[in-house]
């Protein structure tokens, strides 16, 4: 059986790959817009439009995965703790 600790390392292990993985993506898209930018005016407002849809998409599939991580982790630990755990 787990402990109590391994489960918090666990999921903060995994929020931080899921908030590493928001940022790498969104640097990338901040590169390729600035890229297009640079080669095209127009192109770099159309790129610009869907940067901005793409970071919306990031950051809202971040923040359900940052959710259902607290949720896994809710359940592991009543698991762990059984009925001592408050939540």
């Amino acid at each position: 059986m787990h402990s109590y600790s391994d489960v918090q390392k666990a999921v903060n292990a995994e929020r931080r790959r899921v908030w590493s993985a928001w940022l790498a993506g969104t640097l990338l898209l901040l590169f390729a817009w600035s890229a297009v930018h640079a080669f095209s005016a127009t192109g770099g407002v159309i790129a610009g439009v869907v940067a901005l849809v793409v970071f919306v998409l990031l950051t809202v599939a971040a923040y359900r995965m940052h959710a259902a991580l607290g949720r896994r982790a809710d359940r592991e630990r009543r698991a762990v703790l059984g009925d001592d755990y408050p939540g």
